[in-house]
């Protein structure tokens, strides 16, 4: 006899899975991670990012109006000095003519408010050491001192241009220290995303050459170790108290699990961070011809969102509203 309960019933017509689908990703969801360069005269290819550029700022420039008319929910931008601009304070980050300073006006005063402009808060991208904080006498992270260099750098993003400022440091108190300090210079409107649950990753090893990092060595001892789901919770948890608007797991789609946790606790959006090694893991299989890149670009979007993600950055994030359009 056959069985009475029958679930593919379900799955007979693309229409019907359609109707059925639990789950959906939307343009609106995705966030496009950008990389400004000061001194280029054209884009610059990203090795180890199979179609990812470091941008002039005119070509950034296009790339947003035409993610923006794709339908993506934000833009994420990121400066990338020159090496001469790098000291061991990241000053070039508050400068307003610094190169991503710079950038968030351009694109403000392009696109106004038809999409939302966001911007990494760190110093690991201006710092001369390559490290997300200013260094004490030993050549340790410095918690403290570094969020006075936050603080200045939300409120220089912030009158740039920038809708939401992104702490991505993983210091101790960042967001409290940046909200006093926007709301006192008047930017009681601009929202932060907190980078809650950042992990000393294996994947960020094309990100630090697309940012042309100075790092030598690790941030294990301020980034999350691999091995810990509960100290996210934790973070998470101090991060809302201090007043996060938005809180982000990354990297994503190893982290899967954390993503779930993180949403079941959170009162406000989660986000994730479809990293620089997943992005090229993926793009890299698909050269060779193992995968089908389309399927497995909107399969491991489709992931993170299942898992409790309702923002995620990913660089596919144009191609993928495109696709998710048709």
């Amino acid at each position: 006899m056959y069985p009475t309960d029958r679930p593919r019933r379900l799955r007979t017509t693309p229409a019907l899975r359609r109707l059925v689908a639990e789950h959906d990703v939307a343009p609106r969801q995705l966030v496009l991670p950008m990389f400004v360069a000061d001194g280029l005269a054209e884009p610059r290819p990203i090795a180890s990012m199979p179609g990812v550029v470091q941008h002039t700022l005119e070509t950034a420039r296009r790339a947003a109006e035409d993610a923006t008319e794709a339908g993506v929910g934000g833009i994420m931008l990121f400066g990338v000095p020159e090496p001469a601009a790098k000291d061991a304070d990241g000053s070039a980050g508050c400068d307003p003519s610094g190169i991503l300073n710079r950038s968030l006006r351009q694109l403000r005063a392009d696109l106004g408010d038809s999409t939302v402009l966001m911007a990494d808060t760190c110093l690991d991208e201006f710092t001369d050491h390559g490290h997300c904080g200013v260094l004490d006498e030993q050549g340790r992270v410095d918690n403290d001192a570094t969020l006075e260099h936050y603080a200045r750098l939300a409120v220089a993003q912030a009158s740039a241009g920038a809708h939401v400022v992104s702490p991505s440091g993983m210091m101790d108190g960042q967001v409290g220290r940046i909200r006093g300090a926007l709301d006192d210079a008047g930017h009681a409107d601009v929202a932060i995303l907190a980078y809650s649950a950042k992990y000393a990753s294996a994947l960020y090893g094309p990100f630090r050459e697309a940012v042309g990092s100075s790092l030598k060595g690790t941030r294990a001892s301020y980034q999350q170790d691999p091995a810990n789901a509960r100290e996210s919770l934790r973070e998470v948890t101090l991060d809302l108290a201090e007043g996060a608007d938005m809180v982000m797991v990354k990297p994503a789609m190893m982290y899967l699990d954390i993503i779930r946790d993180v949403a079941a606790a959170s009162t406000v959006p989660v986000a994730a961070y479809q990293v620089s090694g997943e992005y090229s893991m993926i793009s890299a299989a698909a050269e060779r011809g193992w995968i089908d890149l389309d399927r497995a670009i909107l399969e491991s979007l489709l992931s993170i969102h299942r898992a409790g993600a309702g923002i995620i950055l990913t660089y596919w994030a144009a191609d993928a509203a495109r696709m998710l359009w048709q």
